[in-house]
């Protein structure tokens, strides 16, 4: 009996772990798994990401172990009593970022620096955040950059490498590609204009050969139209009919694909 408490306890330890899974993010990767709609307050499956699209570039990440993070964070996502572990913001404009975040967040990750560099390298065990700075484009319209003013974050969980483009400006330099690695999804803004020209937007896209794109920063249909118009030759295109999707390292699609999610604020079910 006693040795069969022991293989129990045993057993029930190892299962509550909350480790992360090692990624893959500069090698190539087979195999994010569709699965049913489901609250953000519903577990996640084992060796799964939940990712949400709430609104414009804000996007909720959700892992197994009940961790969460959420991009480019305005300071709201819905009409619920939910603090994520984690937000990142960018510095663009007001709909990325907010300069009061809620003290309860444990962390709070600014992609800029006003006198430097932003850089981040957060390892919670279950989920990994960094960041690759990018430049903007003067505020006033001019030729001038604010240099490192964007940040593409990445954040590896479940062995999958997930990143958010941000507000991007230019299109990375080959370091920068360097730095970002291999992506399985990626978040991409595809409004043609406010950041990168569709041409070099899909441009970027291709050179990232991301498993999973997810269009975000598209305003109106018009725009996510001709993103898809532009990308359907290389990559398939997946309208999912929800705000929500969850990944796995084991079923990524084989042809890189597009999927299309319809932003909307957390609600309680």
């Amino acid at each position: 009996m006693r040795y069969l408490i022991f293989c129990l306890i045993v057993l029930a330890t190892g299962a509550s772990a909350q480790d992360r899974r090692p990624s893959h993010c500069i090698a190539m990767v087979e195999g994010p798994e569709r699965l049913m709609q489901a609250g953000f307050r519903d577990p996640v499956a084992e060796d799964t990401i939940r990712i949400t699209y709430v609104d414009h570039a804000m996007f909720l990440l959700q892992t197994p172990g009940g961790m969460s993070a959420a991009t480019d964070f305005t300071g709201f996502l819905g009409a619920v009593d939910f603090v994520p572990d984690v937000v990142t913001m960018n510095r663009a404009h007001s709909s990325h970022w907010t300069a009061l975040p809620d003290p309860a967040i444990a962390h709070v990750l600014w992609g800029w620096e006003p006198d430097g560099t932003a850089e981040h390298h957060l390892d919670l065990g279950e989920m990994l955040v960094r960041n690759v700075p990018t430049d903007l484009r003067s505020r006033d319209g001019g030729a001038g950059v604010q240099p490192d003013g964007n940040s593409i974050f990445i954040f590896e969980a479940g062995g999958l490498c997930i990143g958010h483009l941000g507000h991007l400006h230019h299109e990375p330099t080959a370091a920068d590609y360097a730095a970002i690695g291999r992506l399985d999804v990626v978040m991409a803004p595809v409004d043609g204009g406010l950041t990168l020209d569709l041409e070099t937007m899909i441009r970027v896209l291709t050179r990232l050969r991301a498993s999973i794109v997810i269009p975000m920063h598209w305003f109106g249909p018009g725009n996510l139209e001709r993103f898809l118009d532009g990308m359907e030759d290389e990559f398939a295109i997946e309208r999912m009919g929800s705000n929500e999707m969850t990944v796995s390292l084991r079923e990524l699609p084989d042809r890189p694909t597009v999927r299309v999610l319809q932003p909307a604020w957390l609600r309680e079910e």
